[in-house]
């Protein structure tokens, strides 16, 4: 192949049939790869440190990567459809401008994620080339852009190579922490907790609602004869293992480590490998894996800012400076974040998540309706870039059942910096994620399906060429 074939040419538009390619299998190693990986550790590992037993964090986790990812998983099966980004079909919902609210919040999450991927990623950086955290997560933002240029092709290479890679690294990790644990004893300390239980659901779930936005970015490119039923049983199967095995590796650590992890999760992970050419390899792995799902941060984040911008100024097409420019600002910005919270990460990145949580599990719920109950497939893609078509440049039914979705789950949130004045009735629970994917989800559904005239009566695409 080619280098100029394996750039990529398309942001924001529509893939044409004839630049199709790959199987629903590449779903699978894709997403397993981008969740084998010490991020997903230390989310695992919160469940612990905030208060959890080993059996119910496991449980608890299990539980929410297979309901967060089988909404997630709902959002992928759409790309083969409409051959577009996620974010993108948001117009059909929310109109053509005004799906720049929950753009907004989006943009965010890919930085904070970039942020807190390049803190861990930064110091097996540093590690592997002599220097200091600092420059570690410098190099590591730099590389993350360059591979998210290049684009899509790129971005499943990663996603195969990490599969294979991280997957026997996380069996050799496996292997030696079960050497040092006393692995009855940790299971047999079992306590029910609801509001702890309810907790390791929320970041699991959380962690995998946030892939919603950009997961069908990755499966646009699929033949549009690609089973629908397929691309979400391989997405879903290849993030739920991938999340769930790096969890529970994280929460055995957590519960047998206790704080000789939480001061060093890099240094401690890597220490449990062994030293020499084996702890090398661990931190180019540590680096490696976090490269893959940054270069998908990355990605989602100039997609999504592209959309937002487009749907004022009309764009239908991106050009490779243009492409340049943004990956340029996310990278900037996420690396400005990186830098300045490295020091409070483990906490602050919990409330990360959660907050997240509340904002995108509206969208995701409108989203869903939407395109399998009220549109039932049918788009008009055309019509999702102009603000005077069906969809209309504000769509404020969605807008207002979004709102409404966001402020349904205060009184259910448990942050640091918030929480509800319903959480303590129950116990400490927080259950924010669950109220804010049924409420929006049935509000959306009694109104939409009011009136459909704007829903065409089979998809139409248009094939714009290439810029």
């Amino acid at each position: 192949m080619a280098a100029e074939d394996l750039v990529e040419r398309r942001s924001i538009d529509v893939v044409p049939d004839g630049e199709r390619h790959g199987t629903a299998f590449s779903q699978f190693t894709l997403w397993l790869g981008a969740n084998l990986h010490i991020t997903a550790v230390v989310t695992g590992a919160l469940a612990v440190v905030f208060g959890g037993d080993v059996v119910w964090s496991l449980a608890g986790l299990l539980l929410g990567n297979l309901l967060g990812g089988t909404v997630m998983a709902l959002h992928s099966a759409q790309g083969p459809k409409l051959g577009l980004p996620q974010m993108i079909q948001s117009r059909a919902q929310f109109g053509v401008r005004g799906a720049v609210v929950p753009l907004l919040l989006v943009v965010l999450m890919y930085v904070g994620f970039f942020a807190s991927g390049s803190v861990l990623a930064g110091q097996a950086t540093a590690e592997l080339t002599h220097t200091n955290d600092t420059t570690g997560i410098i190099v590591f933002a730099v590389v993350t852009a360059v591979m998210a240029a290049v684009g899509y092709r790129v971005i499943h290479v990663l996603g195969r190579v990490a599969s294979v890679v991280c997957a026997l690294a996380f069996i050799y990790l496996g292997i030696r922490l079960l050497d040092r644990v006393d692995l009855s004893a940790l299971l047999g300390d079992a306590h029910f907790g609801l509001p702890m239980f309810l907790l390791a659901v929320s970041l699991s779930a959380s962690w995998q609602l946030a892939f919603g936005p950009y997961v069908a970015d990755y499966s646009r490119y699929l033949p549009r004869t690609t089973s629908g039923r397929a691309t979400f049983w391989w997405t879903l199967s290849g993030s739920a293992i991938g999340s769930q095995w790096s969890m529970t590796f994280g929460v055995l650590v957590a519960a047998s480590a206790g704080d000789a992890f939480l001061s060093d999760q890099v240094g401690y992970v890597v220490g449990l490998g062994g030293a020499g050419l084996i702890a090398s390899f661990l931190y180019f792995v540590i680096a490696f894996g976090k490269l893959t799902i940054n270069v998908l941060n990355t990605y989602g984040g100039f997609m999504s800012m592209v959309t937002g911008i487009s749907g004022f100024r009309g764009q239908k097409t991106l050009s490779p400076r243009g492409r340049a420019a943004y990956i340029a600002v996310i990278m900037v910005a996420g690396t400005a974040v990186a830098l300045l919270g490295k020091d409070s990460f483990l906490t602050s990145f919990k409330d990360f998540l959660l907050f997240l949580l509340t904002f995108f599990t509206p969208w995701s719920a409108i989203n869903l309706v939407d395109y399998y109950l009220i549109s039932r497939e049918r788009y008009d893609i055309p019509a999702l870039s102009d603000p005077g078509g069906r969809y209309g440049a504000w769509r404020w039914d969605a807008l207002t059942v979004y709102g409404v979705g966001v402020l349904a789950q205060l009184p259910f949130l448990a942050t640091n910096f918030y929480t509800g004045p319903l959480v303590d009735p129950l116990g400490g629970a927080d259950i924010s994620w669950i109220v804010g994917l049924v409420i929006p989800a049935a509000l959306y559904w009694l109104l939409a399906r009011r009136d459909t005239s704007h829903i065409p009566e089979e998809t139409r695409y248009t094939l714009a060429p290439p810029r």
